[in-house]
């Protein structure tokens, strides 16, 4: 099936308007979950992009008690770090809610993220799947997560997560794997800026199987919310 049939997309002429539908919709299926298991799981990307929904997604009337949440990827760094994505979480996220969740951390004290794989694997599968709902970023370079052009991406992978090293970043990393991505109820992706969304364009008008978002589309259809805007702090 073309990449463009299994896309919806929901264009936003401002950021503060996408930030609304966005954090409504995600309760909404959030709510849904709930509505038909006692237990529910979100996944919820790093970057900047976040930074602008996740203050007003930790703000809804939730039960957050019962619901996991994890990231799609994670730097190797420490969690205090100002590049870690826990901490960027916790500080635009979790501190606002009335609740706390079931919060699944993708640090360990390990060296090297290879070291860490089998105990992420076991931390993450305590999680419910399939994923209630995944969001994801889009990279300039067509990754998702920290899934990249060149990496295996095995949809009958064994684990949980898979370390990477990051082309032209200076940090290792920690991974959702390309199995993990695509058992999920729902796929969500967030991209702001007239550059990214040109980007998504064309590779929807050509789509290159290498791109792991590309190949995230052969296997689960994806709801995208986009603005010309970007987040300013």
């Amino acid at each position: 099936m073309p990449a463009h049939h299994l896309i919806q997309r929901h264009y936003f002429s401002h950021l503060p308007e996408l930030t609304h539908a966005f954090v409504q919709y995600t309760s909404t299926i959030l709510r849904d979950a709930l509505s038909q298991k006692d237990k529910a799981s979100l996944v919820v990307p790093g970057g900047q992009t976040p930074r602008a929904y996740l203050p007003q997604l930790g703000q809804q009337d939730l039960p957050w008690n019962q619901i996991y949440i994890t990231l799609s990827d994670e730097r190797w760094v420490n969690t205090c770090h100002q590049d870690s994505n826990e901490r960027l979480l916790r500080e635009h996220c979790l501190q606002y809610m009335r609740i706390p969740p079931h919060f699944i951390s993708l640090k360990t004290s390990h060296a090297h993220p290879e070291q860490a794989i089998a105990s992420l694997h076991t931390r993450l599968s305590a999680i419910p799947r399939p994923f209630s709902l995944t969001i994801l970023g889009l990279g300039e370079d067509g990754h998702i997560a920290s899934l990249f052009p060149g990496m295996t991406l095995d949809p009958a992978a064994t684990r949980l997560c898979q370390a990477a090293t990051p082309p032209a970043a200076p940090t290792l990393r920690m991974s959702l794997s390309f199995r993990a991505l695509i058992a999920s109820d729902h796929i969500c992706l967030v991209i702001t800026g007239n550059g990214k969304r040109r980007f998504l364009d064309q590779i929807i008008a050509r789509p290159d199987p290498s791109l792991p978002f590309i190949k995230l589309l052969q296997h689960k259809p994806v709801t995208v919310f986009e603005t010309d805007t970007t987040y300013q702090e």
